[in-house]
């Protein structure tokens, strides 16, 4: 017999197809508003999002309070590095260059590790990182210092250290941006590149870290808002499902793919809310983050009601990915931490040294 999704199933279903972001440092009736309608799998915060440690360890206890039945996965951008969204006075980390420089890939693992004991700490479950683009291009605005190498091997070694590193501390890890965003020109949150490389250079290089991570038991990977000329000129990866199916088919890969942030302008300036709901759900992306900007957000979510009601999304399939979802979610959320616990372990004797000991590591190899 045929699975048929009543109304509110269909509802519930696409929103945990979103991570979303809320607007302030508290939890506040907008912010309120947003999960009631949208119902999200989980929430990523930026830094407008966070005054302190201690702030948001309470902000993200605040969330997980709201709605003990479903809980929401609460997801940060925490790579070390530039790429930091909690910074000083916690722990403040190296970057992956400076990581993949010393070529240590236990002081890696232990880096990955004391950094996601204090995400954990912070009641965080998610951390969209490692980096798995290679630093193949030393021009490219967005990567550089956040790759661990411009090699494919040394990367995929760093990488799976690290994403072992925070399994060990309990925080979920994501592989980023899937084709591969090391070798170009521009900045997909302000322009759409575009990658003219040939198939066979791309499974050589920059494929070769994301495959290692799948064998490695990655359970998330990111897409990358850029063209792939060479399987498909008109729409960028996220969008594209000639480019996301080697992911699947190729690479091997069975977990969680999550978009990059459809704010950015690599989307956001060329593709309308429609066109992003319809390419990107044929590309097969499991959830999409829909990160700034609230107009798109509720604009976004209508139009994966529309797919449904179009047909273009089968109860069936739908109420699957659902399941796939919340699987993933349940498995990496885990009990809140108190201040009082957390304080104990953000910026402890043991990781400040931990650090020290990396950048001076660092400094010795340069």
């Amino acid at each position: 017999m045929q699975q048929i999704a009543t109304r509110e199933d269909v509802r519930r279903a696409l929103g945990n197809r979103i991570v979303c972001g809320i607007p302030g440092t508290g939890f506040d009736a907008e912010a309120k508003e947003i999960l009631r309608e949208i119902q999200p799998l989980g929430l990523i915060l930026f830094s407008h999002n966070i005054e302190s440690p201690e702030q948001v360890c309470e902000l993200n206890a605040e969330i997980k309070a709201w709605q003990k039945e479903k809980p929401l996965l609460i997801c940060v951008d925490q790579e070390g590095g530039r790429v930091a969204r909690i910074r000083a006075p916690a722990t403040v980390w190296p970057s992956a260059e400076k990581l993949g420089t010393i070529g240590d890939p236990s002081l890696t693992r232990n880096i990955g590790r004391a950094l996601g004991q204090e995400l954990r700490a912070m009641n965080f479950d998610l951390t969209f990182a490692p980096v798995l683009d290679i630093n193949t291009n030393p021009d490219n605005p967005v990567i550089g210092d956040r790759a661990f190498a411009s090699s494919p091997e040394q990367t995929a070694e760093q990488a799976i250290a690290f994403a072992q590193g925070l399994a060990s501390a309990q925080v979920a890890s994501c592989g980023k941006h899937f084709p591969g965003h090391g070798d170009t020109l521009l900045d997909s949150h302000f322009d759409l590149p575009y990658v003219e490389h040939e198939l066979e250079r791309l499974r050589e290089v920059e494929w070769r870290p994301f495959k290692e991570a799948c064998a490695a038991g990655f359970e998330a990977m990111m897409s990358a808002h850029l063209v792939i000329s060479c399987l498909d000129p008109q729409h960028p990866a996220t969008l594209s499902q000639p480019v996301m199916d080697h992911l699947r088919t190729e690479i091997g890969f069975e977990g969680v793919i999550f978009s990059d942030d459809l704010d950015m302008k690599a989307l956001a300036d060329n593709y309308s809310a429609k066109e992003i709901a319809h390419l990107g759900t044929q590309a097969g992306i499991d959830c999409f983050l829909a990160c700034k900007n609230a107009s798109f957000l509720f604009d976004f979510f209508r139009e994966l009601i529309h797919i449904v009601e179009e047909e273009k999304i089968t109860h069936v399939d739908l109420l699957k990915s659902e399941k796939k979802l919340t699987r993933f979610r349940d498995k990496h959320i885990h009990p809140v931490q108190s201040w009082s616990t957390a304080k104990t372990i953000v910026a402890c004797s043991e990781h400040k040294n931990l650090s020290q000991e990396a950048e001076a590591r660092y400094q010795a190899n340069v």
